[in-house]
């Protein structure tokens, strides 16, 4: 195959493209000639690039995608609701979303049967990020304190059954609706006691923002007694269907990007920067670096590898997704949740 330097040109700049406008585009390999081409894909992010897509990117960085015979482009929801609707009507192939979001969707009457195929958060980033100065440095130091909750904020799905496991009334914390926005602002000015957020976020952001570390008490809720999984990759039914040797590439691809983030966090962060606009690498280092130790690589994922779920787990943690949401038909772990794309263990196991 012969090429242009008009060819290797548009290659390059391709490469460097980030996620301007809100689209990261696929990057088409050099192939030979008597090869198929690559199946294009479309993958949807539900919130704005961040460390925590740094499986990703380094999928695509490494040319992994590109080795399944995929190529890979991507584009953002405005939250996971959304990056869900899209994979159930079909203009999104995959996306990464969480995945309590996907239970409550599946109880609609009439939704679409989409299931996640890989967890890459084993534990839920749910947290209730307090200061110290304001009196809270446990969690049950949240009785009679008032509590700054985001329209659309997901951890607090999980408040009604992490306070009733510890013996926290909730009529004894005062919750306020707040715009996310404002947020960590509002908490850094002492107008609330604390927020509810996911611990790389928030706490990560309010640090940035000139919070002292040794002021911050980040309760996750996965240390008291929360048993949610947190983010993981959906499909949609027709390619699952029709291409399930795509499917399983793109998993394989997301596992070994997985491993990629892992061993070498500084090169990722790095490359998630490069793809944002003003990011800054020492903030979303120390983002990735919490998300790889608090939410990815736990003693389950040591023992099981990445990308699967522990069934007894799950239904437990449905159980406890119960406690502030009344199902139409409770839904079981191989409802929400299909294993069969999977690799073995051994291609799951972190290196």
């Amino acid at each position: 195959m012969q090429v242009t330097r008009t060819t290797v040109l548009r290659w390059i700049l391709a490469g460097m493209i980030g996620l301007a406008g809100g689209a990261w585009p696929a990057v088409t390999p050099l192939r030979a000639s008597d090869q198929p081409p690559p199946l294009a894909i479309q993958f949807t992010l539900d919130r704005p690039l961040d460390a925590a897509a740094a499986p990703f990117v380094m999928a695509q960085a490494g040319g992994l995608f590109s080795a399944e015979g995929l190529a890979v482009g991507t584009n953002v929801a405005t939250s996971s609701a959304d990056a869900i609707a899209r994979v159930a009507d079909g203009s999104s192939d995959f996306a990464l979303v969480d995945i309590n979001t996907l239970i409550r969707f599946r109880d609609k009457p009439g939704a679409a049967p989409v299931k996640a195929v890989l967890v890459l958060f084993n534990q839920a980033p749910y947290a209730i990020i307090a200061r110290k100065s304001r009196g809270i440095k446990a969690l049950a130091d949240m009785e009679g304190k008032n509590l700054g909750v985001a329209e659309g904020d997901l951890s607090i799905l999980f408040w009604p059954a992490v306070a009733k496991q510890n013996g926290i009334k909730l009529s004894s914390v005062k919750q306020n609706t707040i715009s996310a926005a404002v947020r960590e602002p509002m908490l850094s000015a002492g107008q609330v006691d604390a927020v509810t957020g996911f611990s790389y976020l928030s706490a990560i952001n309010l640090r940035d923002r000139g919070v002292p570390a040794d002021d911050l008490a980040v309760l996750r809720f996965a240390d008291y007694g929360c048993e949610a999984y947190g983010f993981a990759v959906i499909v949609s039914p027709r390619l699952a269907a029709a291409k399930p040797d795509a499917v399983k590439g793109f998993v394989r691809a997301v596992i070994g990007g997985t491993n990629l983030a892992i061993k070498d966090p500084g090169r990722a962060a790095g490359e998630v920067v490069s793809r944002m606009d003003g990011g800054s690498r020492d903030l979303e280092l120390e983002r990735l670096r919490a998300i790889i130790r608090d939410n990815i690589l736990t003693g389950e994922v040591k023992r099981d590898g990445i990308g699967g779920i522990e069934a007894e787990r799950f239904e437990r943690s449905i159980d406890q997704l119960a406690e502030d949401f009344k199902f139409q038909k409770r839904p079981h772990a191989a409802d929400i949740f299909d294993d069969q794309f999977l690799p073995p263990i051994d291609g799951r196991l972190v290196n």
